[in-house]
């Protein structure tokens, strides 16, 4: 993340993110797979190290790091058009997906925002603790619980984004707010 100073002088907190080639791989229609979506590639792969199967699919296009489909109403693209960063203007509002940070194991203040335990009273080690799960008349855990686990690593969608600023030379689109995942994390941007 970065800030960028608009012309009356606010600073905007904005995430710099650098956009690859992207080129359309395969075209689906309803007639011969069941449901209308574009296969996207992106990035590039050495030839060598994709399979048979992909350099047949593939063709003469390269290798691509990642193949996402995106579903669509009437695609009118074709095989081997490029996606550029040019289709998005400053202003636009898009739509931003992608895997978040992992935090590994964690407690239930951390997961869930709980209290905690108190601080007095005879209480010695209980401040992180999640307290009662509510046994009474039941002999097992209530499903959907909140408890210790996991936490991380999801997948995370972020509507109504701004891009504030695109910078064509470095390919980088600049876009107001946050966004999920750690540095070098694909993310799907979706105008």
């Amino acid at each position: 993340m970065t800030q960028i100073f608009t012309p009356e002088g606010a600073a905007v907190p904005v995430t710099a993110v650098s956009v690859r080639a992207n080129t359309i791989t395969q075209v689906r229609t309803k007639d011969k797979d069941g449901y209308e979506a574009l296969q996207i590639g992106e990035g590039s792969r050495k030839v060598e190290r994709i399979s048979k199967a992909q350099k047949g699919h593939f063709r003469d296009l390269g290798g691509f790091a990642a193949v996402t489909e995106f579903r669509i109403d009437n695609p009118t693209q074709k095989v081997g058009d490029k996606i550029e960063l040019s289709q998005f203007n400053s202003g636009d509002m898009v739509t931003v997906s992608a895997t978040s940070k992992g935090k590994g194991f964690q407690g239930v203040v951390k997961r869930h925002g709980f209290g905690g335990g108190p601080r007095t009273h005879g209480q010695k080690h209980s401040e992180r603790e999640p307290g009662s799960i509510g046994g009474g008349l039941r002999t097992r855990v209530p499903v959907g619980m909140r408890m210790a686990g996991r936490m991380g690593s999801d997948r995370i969608t972020v509507k109504n984004l701004k891009v504030v600023h695109i910078d064509p030379i470095e390919n980088i689109m600049y876009v107001s707010g946050a966004v999920p995942g750690r540095r070098g994390t694909l993310v799907e941007i979706v105008g």
